[in-house]
């Protein structure tokens, strides 16, 4: 695990000036079937793009809020890292996006039993949102209505 200190000036003043959001209680549905009956999916926030698809907006005030649907098929191999923030070490996700993105693992899961089938789709987002007012209020409504409609139970966030 990294040490606060590992972080350049800047970035260790914009943390420390940062308004971090609270969110109490926090949202929470108990699973309504067994682990090894329900449809998984991935949402993560590594910024990952599929092949074809445009890079997140560098520009966009605040962080880009949309998100990227990754195919449940897509070759991890084949993801894009267009992930913003310079405050962690890219190498890593960048030489096995199933660091940020473990859909093999996921697939793996399903084909022991453990869970019951991988989503057709995922959702990728960027990560560094400081102004995440677009994101609660549209974005994140939008995605799991997609989620919904793609029969998920279980939607795995992995944070980065």
């Amino acid at each position: 695990m990294g040490d606060f200190s590992e972080f350049s000036l800047p970035t260790r003043l914009f943390l420390r000036a940062y308004p971090w959001r609270r969110i109490d209680p926090v949202p929470w549905t108990p699973l309504a079937k067994p682990l090894r009956e329900c449809r998984v999916a991935l949402v993560s926030s590594a910024g990952f793009v599929a092949e074809g698809q445009a890079a997140f907006d560098e520009s966009v005030r605040g962080g880009d809020a949309s998100f990227r649907d990754i195919p449940g098929d897509a070759d991890v191999r084949t993801l894009v890292d267009t992930h913003r923030s310079e405050s962690f070490d890219h190498s890593g996700m960048r030489e096995d996006a199933n660091l940020a993105f473990p859909l093999d693992r996921l697939r793996e899961l399903a084909a022991a039993g453990r869970i019951g089938a991988v989503a057709p789709r995922h959702l990728s987002f960027m990560g560094s949102i400081t102004a995440p007012g677009r994101l609660v209020r549209d974005t994140a409504p939008a995605a799991a209505q997609k989620l919904r409609e793609d029969g998920v139970d279980v939607a795995l966030l992995v944070p980065v």
